[in-house]
């Protein structure tokens, strides 16, 4: 608790606070412990005993200067409100263009392009069985399917996110289409959105495209090419999303991203490039739980953290490198597959929890993305949710509404102290690379996630319609997406011919070139690059370079 002066009001303000509790305590009964997803202790209430405005100047200050709890710019919200960056992954190139377009119209500011799941494998769609072709995601596998894919949209005027694993065949098309439309490179702008390749090892298996020394060099050539060739592009996205989802608490996940950034930044450094320029372009990408106050804190506490590590332990000196850039995307865990409707609810708290948690863009779920590829219809209402809140609700006239919250502000200040528990046993381990190599990470979100599964199944963590408040009729019937069966068979006889009728010499050159960069000190992602403009497939590029740099394999621990 905050230390007041001894003085008279804090006397007072304690044997006040005394009177009270004597009085709950004896209505209350023998009251029940509640504590958060993080493990800490929440009491029925908050005063100046646990947070006082003597704290205001070292624990808030204002928007946009340091420690950055209540936002990384001035005006936040209130000038400029977060990207609705609409995450979106479904069918073919044309689906998906289709979709993107209508999503637009909505009022989306921005877009995200999720890969087919064949494609996150590291194979092309005609290494697939088509039944599973577009079914989570997009087949792209080429420049034309990109250039199909963003056929109408303006590439340098609107941002793209691309959900894009090493190495980052997808922002390799992207450039591609750059060429062919005469848009310089510069004028690029938006996220590498999976960049963070050590959280594929930890939490998304499906992600295990080369080894994890391979993908550590092919992520530094990224960095260093995106800065060299495409500046406004940022390369790095620490992704906190995997760890949540695959069960870490909202405090182990903002110090496990946080560590992650760390062992990024060093990564960079080590390899000559200057923190100022890399560290600005650093964003991160987070899962939004329903422990809504919980959330607010975590992504309080985390700012502030970050602001300390870029400016003292990198001596960044541009205070653009101390800004804790994030996405937040509702969490897709928290939603459930009985009473599906009611998937709206928990995405519209989460999404309040994100914006005062201060997010510079985000993405909201369908109500029916525990069944499936969300439809036109719950994606239009994703969509909406947003709109409302920003335009009917009013969230954006105050900037860190919560500040001063006796609750909010203590809170804050106990994620901190657990965020830097977490950081100190990474830190211990000899950093990030090194605590996943041994298994530490992973079995500490196993064990979280044990332990929360545990809280669902004994009823101690309440879910609707779950273990609670249960419908008789359990199955509410929803539609539900399947892409177009013949249409993907079209798809695939078209990728076969595109292959067959290509300049074969210059693919074999591209690929003996890509496969020379990756046992050199040739940069590999320039030759990535180069391989996508002359045809080169995603599966081929990724075919050669696990052949150099080795296949990724799931960590087992015990």
């Amino acid at each position: 608790m905050t230390k007041f002066h001894d003085n008279a009001d804090a006397r007072n303000l304690q044997a006040s606070f005394d009177d009270w509790n004597a009085r709950y305590e004896r209505e209350i009964g023998r009251d029940r412990a509640v504590v958060n997803r993080s493990g800490i202790e929440v009491r029925p209430l908050y005063t100046p005993l646990d947070w006082s405005e003597d704290r205001y100047a070292d624990d808030l200050g204002m928007p946009g200067e340091p420690p950055y709890t209540r936002g990384i710019y001035n005006t936040m919200h209130r000038g400029r409100t977060w990207t609705q960056r609409q995450l979106i992954g479904l069918g073919t190139p044309q689906d998906y263009n289709q979709r993107v377009r209508m999503l637009l119209q909505q009022g989306a500011t921005a877009i995200s392009l999720l890969p087919c799941n064949s494609g996150f494998r590291g194979i092309d769609c005609d290494e697939s069985p088509i039944p599973l072709l577009g079914t989570c995601g997009t087949v792209v596998n080429t420049v034309d399917h990109m250039d199909a894919a963003l056929d109408g949209v303006p590439i340098d005027r609107i941002s793209t996110a691309m959900n894009d694993p090493t190495p980052f065949t997808l922002f390799a098309f992207l450039l591609g289409v750059a060429k062919r439309r005469g848009v310089p490179f510069d004028k690029i702008t938006g996220t590498a959105n999976q960049s963070d390749y050590i959280s594929h090892y930890v939490a998304n298996h499906m992600f295990y495209r080369l080894s994890q020394p391979g993908a550590r060099r092919v992520f530094v050539d990224h960095v260093k090419f995106c800065r060299e060739h495409v500046p406004n592009w940022n390369p790095v996205s620490v992704v906190g999303q995997h760890m949540q989802q695959a069960g870490a608490t909202p405090a182990e996940t903002m110090g496990l991203t946080l560590s992650t950034a760390i062992q990024y930044a060093e990564d960079c450094i080590n390899a000559g490039m200057d923190p100022d320029n890399i560290l600005r372009r650093f964003t991160f990408f987070f899962d939004i739980s329903i422990s809504f106050f919980e959330e607010v804190a975590k992504f309080r506490a985390g700012r502030r953290i970050w602001a300390r590590i870029a400016r003292d332990r990198f001596g960044a000196k541009d205070p653009r490198s101390w800004r804790f850039k994030f996405h937040g995307q509702t969490s897709g865990v928290d939603l459930t597959q009985q009473q599906p409707l009611n998937n709206i609810a928990r995405v519209t708290a989460q999404a309040i929890a994100g914006i005062f948690g201060g997010l510079q863009s985000m993405h909201t779920d369908g109500f029916d993305e525990a069944l499936a590829c969300p439809t036109e219809a719950s994606a239009r209402i994703a969509v909406a949710t947003q709109n409302i809140l920003r335009e009917e609700a009013h969230l954006c006239d105050v900037i860190d509404p919560l500040g001063g919250s006796y609750y909010v502000e203590a809170l804050t200040n106990e994620m901190e102290e657990k965020i830097l528990e977490v950081m100190d046993v990474i830190e211990k381990a000899g950093g990030m690379y090194k605590a996943v190599d041994a298994g530490i990470v992973q079995r500490m979100i196993g064990k979280s996630a044990l332990a929360y599964q545990n809280r669902i199944e004994s009823g101690a963590e309440k879910v609707v319609g779950v273990n609670c408040y249960q419908a008789e009729a359990e199955v509410q019937e929803v539609e539900t997406y399947r892409p177009d069966r013949a249409a993907m068979e079209a798809q695939v006889a078209e990728f076969r011919a595109f292959k067959a009728a290509r300049d074969k010499r210059a693919v074999s050159a591209a690929l003996d070139d890509l496969a020379r960069a990756a046992n050199g000190s040739e940069n590999v992602y320039e030759k990535v690059v180069d391989a996508a403009l002359v045809g080169v497939t995603h599966g081929e590029i990724i075919a050669c370079l696990r052949r150099e740099l080795g296949f990724g394999h799931p960590q087992m621990v015990a």
